[in-house]
């Protein structure tokens, strides 16, 4: 597989930590400090692979509060989830953002090489959050308000409005059509990528998602 489209190690791509790490335990939280509590408790509940779903009488007793506590710093449930959702935002985007600031920086070149690294960032963003991908391919969000979901297919829109961003940027093409064919290339990667991450939660996440990354980025960016 040409060098270009190796995918490079967590290393390169420096990942937020999970969401769902413990917070020590404290008589009286600080400020926004039970919140943080909450959403961290709702990702770990999301990371048991039987899928259930999981209600705030579940959450509050998981978390030795009443539910009435829960509504004090979250409005709904769905509130809850939003808050999961602009986790995901702001750790892929930003991360995405400086993926394509520091490849140009470096002179490495865009178009497939950021794609790949984009993607393999992704990737190792939902194996170290399990419960954000169930979030991510909406399995978390079954029954659940309907704008949560809108939401997450907004999310997926922007990585492939990312990725055709990038194609459409490289150098060198020969086609004579590289708008569409960028358009096109950039969904073929968000729906394998969108596919690996429902394999990975259907399995009970043992089918990882980057299994044999690599070469299957190979075949679709040439």
């Amino acid at each position: 597989m040409p060098d270009e489209h190796t995918v490079p190690d967590e290393q390169e791509v420096a990942l937020p930590e999970p969401l769902a790490g413990p917070v020590p335990a404290r008589k009286r939280p600080k400020p926004g400090e039970r919140r943080v509590q909450i959403l961290q408790t709702l990702a770990a509940m999301l990371e048991q692979p039987a899928g259930e779903r999981i209600t705030t009488a579940a959450l509050a007793g998981r978390l030795d509060v009443s539910e009435a506590a829960l509504y004090r710093h979250f409005a709904s449930k769905a509130q809850m989830f939003e808050g999961l959702i602009e986790f995901i935002e702001q750790s892929v985007f930003s991360l995405a953002n400086q993926i394509v600031e520091r490849e140009q920086a470096e002179g490495a070149g865009v178009g497939e090489r950021q794609c790949a690294i984009i993607i393999a960032m992704l990737v190792q963003f939902a194996e170290r959050n399990p419960g954000m991908a169930r979030v991510m391919v909406g399995d978390a969000l079954v029954f659940e308000n309907e704008r949560l979901q809108q939401r997450m297919n907004q999310f997926f829109d922007r990585i492939e409005s990312t990725l055709r961003q990038c194609l459409r940027a490289a150098p060198g093409s020969t086609s004579a059509t590289p708008t569409v064919d960028a358009q096109v290339q950039a969904a073929v990667l968000t729906a394998f990528v969108t596919g690996r991450l429902q394999r990975f939660v259907r399995s009970g996440f043992k089918r990882l998602p980057s299994e044999r990354l690599d070469a299957s980025l190979a075949v679709m960016l040439g």
